[in-house]
Formats: structure tokens, C-alpha cells, sequence
């Protein structure tokens, strides 16, 4: 079953994923755009590092790649054929062990170019794969991501004050960090788009890692982002729902209650931290879906009400113009 496979990535901690590359590339999108064209922050990765995809689905005609390896981050732009200036920043989970590159990357690429938003999928640095910055390789690669992004926003016809972010499982960590994070310092300005603001203007956290220090917390994530002798003063300056205030992004939270891999006391965690805060929030909590649901392709669980409600957040906070009946 892909969903045990993915239970049984994501329970490892603290170990890179040795994966067997396949015979067609990950890769098919309009275009890819390198983040460090001068050269990757971070101190690493290992000499032997190599990107790799591990196919769990086994079907050619609806793959569901991991990857792993990634020495040279960069973006997976889908356009949609008629952009309406909106863009996401996507950012698939793994337990910071892996990326989820289809189920959630490219199938969320492809609802969002339906409503004619222009998706960006990240494939970010794993931290346990080399780098000496470890702790915060993940959240360089998204600072310069929506950079980036707002930097080439004519390019792809898309407003720099229209850039959502959407993160999964560690992802959605790598997405709240960002949220609570984009105005920290964890690179040195290479150029021109580093002068941008890499606040998302929405972020989306679907079934997410949020805190490293809290009993609830996903110890394969926290383990691969910060090492396993971690201090106590890391978890807690990793924990998105210690790092709220009032610049915070808007957030938008999805959990199901059964999820047995990361609890909802994440999002519960966090959605907390945000009202207390005063921050635009959402938080929708569905009796069933597991963990890692990602896109459902049609009822029968409520949980496939997710990207509708999302878009409706957005369009009420103006970061994605109304959908059209």
C-alpha cells in the first residue's frame, strides 16, 4: 500500500533515504528555475549526494515519486492557460526525509492551474543529507523560492502582493516557518531578488508538522531537521506556534482527526497561537482522512472539500480573485 510506504519513510529518524533512481524523470512542467544560479548556501551536501526518485505507486500512468538527493534546489513552474495573476508556492512533505513530488506537488499543481493560478513546486534541500546548516537549509531554499518568485512576477504574469505558499506534513512546517520566519536572516544576499520580501501572502498547512518541542510533535521530522541530540532551545526556536506575532502570514490549517502518523494537536497548537495573536486563521478539522491525503480525486470523504475552502480563504483575504460558477 503507498500510504504504508509513506508511514513506514516517515517513521524513520535521523538517516538520509537511500532510494533507486527510475528510468523516466520527475520532471515535466513548463519550466525549471535553479535558486542559487552563484551558488548553494549551507555548507555541503555530501561529495556523493545524487538526486534519486523512488516510484511508490509502481504504475507508470499515475506515478508517486519520492525524491531524494536534491544538491541543487530549485522550482517546477506549472502554468495554467489562462493565469489570473495568483501564484503558490507548493511545498511537498516527507518527514524531511523525502519529497512527496506527486501527490503533492504536481496533482496540486493541477487543481490550482484549473482555477488559473500559476503553481511553483519547491524541491528543497533534506537536512540530513550533508549540509552543515542543517536546521535551516530548508527555509533558505523557501526565503529565495518566493523571492524568486516575486522577482520574475511579470515574467509569469503573475503580482507580486498575490503569492500564496501551500506545505504538507513537514512541508507544512517548512510552510509555517515561513510564515513566522520570512523576515529572519538564514542567508547572505546574492543578489537583486534577495532585497524582496519573502512573506507569503497566505499560507496553507495541510495535516503539518508544526511543533519540535511539544509531546505531540513528529520525531522523524523534528530528528532529520535538527539532528537527534538536539537542544531543547532548538526544538523551540524550530516550533512555528512559539514564533506567532503580528507579522505573521494568514493561515489556513487542514488536519484529520484520525491522523495517527502526526496528531492534530499540531494544528490545534498553532491555530491557537495564531487567534491569540489576532492573525487571519482557519482551521478545519475532519473526523476522517489518515495522514497524507493530499488531493482527493472525488468524495467520498469530506476531506475533499480542502482546496475549495482554501481558494474561498484566499479569495476573501483578496490573494486570489473570487471562482467563477
Amino acid at each position: 500500500m503507498i500510504e504504508t510506504s509513506r508511514r513506514a519513510l516517515l517513521a524513520m529518524t535521523g538517516a538520509s533515504l537511500a532510494m533507486p533512481s527510475i528510468a523516466q524523470g520527475f520532471v515535466a512542467a513548463d519550466e525549471t528555475l535553479p535558486l542559487w544560479p552563484k551558488g548553494v548556501p549551507g555548507g555541503g551536501p555530501l561529495p556523493s549526494l545524487a538526486e534519486r526518485a523512488d516510484d511508490q505507486s509502481r504504475n507508470p500512468a499515475k506515478p508517486d515519486r519520492f525524491i531524494t538527493g536534491v544538491s541543487q534546489p530549485r522550482l517546477i513552474v506549472h502554468r495554467p492557460a489562462r493565469p489570473n495573476g495568483a501564484a503558490v508556492l507548493l511545498m511537498p512533505g516527507g518527514g524531511y526525509g523525502f519529497l512527496s513530488y506527486d501527490n503533492e506537488g504536481v496533482t496540486q499543481a493541477r487543481w490550482l492551474n484549473a482555477l488559473g493560478i500559476t503553481a511553483f513546486i519547491l524541491l528543497y534541500r533534506l537536512p540530513d543529507e550533508g549540509w552543515a546548516d542543517r536546521a535551516v537549509v530548508p527555509l533558505q531554499d523557501a526565503q529565495r523560492a518566493m523571492r524568486l518568485i516575486r522577482s520574475n512576477a511579470q515574467h509569469f504574469a503573475i503580482r507580486p502582493d498575490r503569492v500564496a505558499a501551500l506545505g504538507f506534513s513537514a512541508g507544512g512546517h517548512l510552510a509555517g516557518s515561513l510564515a513566522t520566519r520570512h523576515a529572519e536572516s538564514v542567508y547572505a544576499p546574492t543578489d537583486a531578488a534577495d532585497a524582496l520580501s519573502a512573506r507569503a501572502d497566505l499560507v496553507g498547512l495541510l495535516y503539518p508538522v508544526v511543533s519540535l518541542s511539544a509531546p505531540f510533535t513528529h520525531g522523524g521530522s523534528r530528528d532529520n531537521l535538527l539532528g537527534a541530540a538536539s537542544s531543547e532551545a532548538d526544538r523551540r526556536h524550530g516550533s512555528v506556534e512559539l514564533r506567532v506575532d503580528a507579522d505573521t502570514s494568514p493561515c489556513f490549517l487542514v488536519h484529520a482527526g484520525d491522523d495517527g502518523l502526526v496528531p492534530v494537536a499540531n494544528s490545534m497548537s498553532l491555530y491557537t497561537a495564531l487567534h491569540a495573536a489576532s492573525r487571519p486563521a482557519e482551521l478545519h478539522v475532519f473526523n476522517r482522512g489518515g495522514h497524507g491525503f493530499g488531493v482527493r480525486p472525488a468524495p467520498p470523504e469530506p476531506v475533499a472539500a480542502w482546496p475549495r475552502l482554501f481558494h474561498a480563504f484566499g479569495a476573501s483575504l483578496g490573494v486570489f480573485p473570487p471562482a467563477t460558477s
